[in-house]
């Protein structure tokens, strides 16, 4: 079955081809026959009840320097498509936000992965909140006495901002720390927004295990060890990908959280854990498929292909 798709996502010349998880997911994708469009969320709009993009087709190949052929810009008309990836890269702002509402539009004609409405509704930090049991103690607030008191109660914690990704502005407050109410100071002269505190999990120093969940089951996880003396596990911060075998505790996780995924829509989700505990679920612009390929040999874009084309050919 051929399909006709389109990527939503950040300039694709631009893309590591070697790390980058929609690389490979389009280079998937035309290499089961299906036609290839890539455009950037500045060329989605919206017309006279059209759903519109300034595409191009794209023809992939994993040699660096010149891994992509680009056909002219036309207008393409997404309801015409058979699915749209939703692959920029956050900041979940209000530009990424809109595209979410456009996308809307041309469903359940065209499949739209993940679902735009649930990835608007369930930002990755937000959505661990309907698991507490899972997730370490958190905090969602704007008011820095809030902030003081659940800083008391668990001494050493995570601050971060709420709607922010890899791993920017990511702070570990210990116990002896001062620098809450300046950091608080900052965020508040920065936006509007709530930050999110964690109590601090000693067990990040072995790693934030991102598990890779496709359709709601899991298909295995990469290990991502923080550099020496980084909190932060993040890959372009220095952290380091290991290989990891997923443990009892994970598939718990995963067991808990898959029918709720599967439900909304969302095929391909990345969640973050350290030691027993949830603290993320990525439905913007998850990663880590080509390492855990690497890792493993799971070729997890060849799984998520065929759920979509079982979804398709069910339609």
């Amino acid at each position: 079955m051929a399909l006709r798709v389109a990527f939503q996502m950040d300039p694709i010349t631009a893309v590591d081809i070697d790390g980058d998880s929609s690389f490979r997911i389009a280079l998937e994708a035309q290499e089961r026959g299906h036609e290839v469009f890539v455009y950037t969320p500045d060329q989605l709009s919206y017309r006279e009840g059209r759903v519109l993009a300034q595409a191009q087709t794209a023809t992939l190949r994993r040699v660096k320097g010149d891994h992509v052929t680009r056909g002219p810009v036309t207008e393409l008309d997404l309801a015409k498509v058979d699915v749209v990836w939703l692959r920029q890269d956050p900041p979940f702002d209000m530009g990424y936000i809109t595209t979410t509402h456009i996308l809307d539009m041309v469903q359940p004609e065209t499949l739209v992965v993940n679902d735009p409405f649930w990835v608007r509704n369930y930002p990755e930090k937000l959505l661990v909140l309907r698991f507490p049991d899972l997730t370490p103690p958190t905090l969602i607030a704007r008011d820095l006495a809030t902030i003081r008191a659940f800083k008391a109660e668990h001494g050493d914690v995570i601050l971060k901002p709420l709607y922010g990704n890899g791993g920017a502005g990511v702070f570990r407050l210990d116990a002896q720390d001062r620098n809450l109410a300046s950091l608080h100071e900052l965020f508040s002269g920065i936006n509007n927004e709530p930050l999110i505190v964690q109590k601090y999990l000693p067990a990040v120093t072995k790693g934030d295990k991102r598990i890779i969940l496709v359709n709601g089951d899991p298909i295995g996880a990469i290990n991502r060890v923080p550099a020496e003396g980084e909190t932060r596990s993040n890959m372009h911060v220095g952290g380091r990908a290991e290989k990891v075998a997923l443990t009892e505790r994970d598939r718990e996780i995963c067991a808990r959280i898959g029918p709720l995924l599967r439900e909304k829509g969302q095929i391909f989700v990345g969640i973050d854990v350290i030691g027993d505990w949830l603290t993320e679920i990525n439905l913007t612009s998850p990663t880590g498929l080509q390492e855990l390929e690497r890792f493993d040999g799971t070729n997890g874009a060849g799984l998520i292909w065929d759920a979509i084309e079982a979804k398709r050919a069910a339609t």
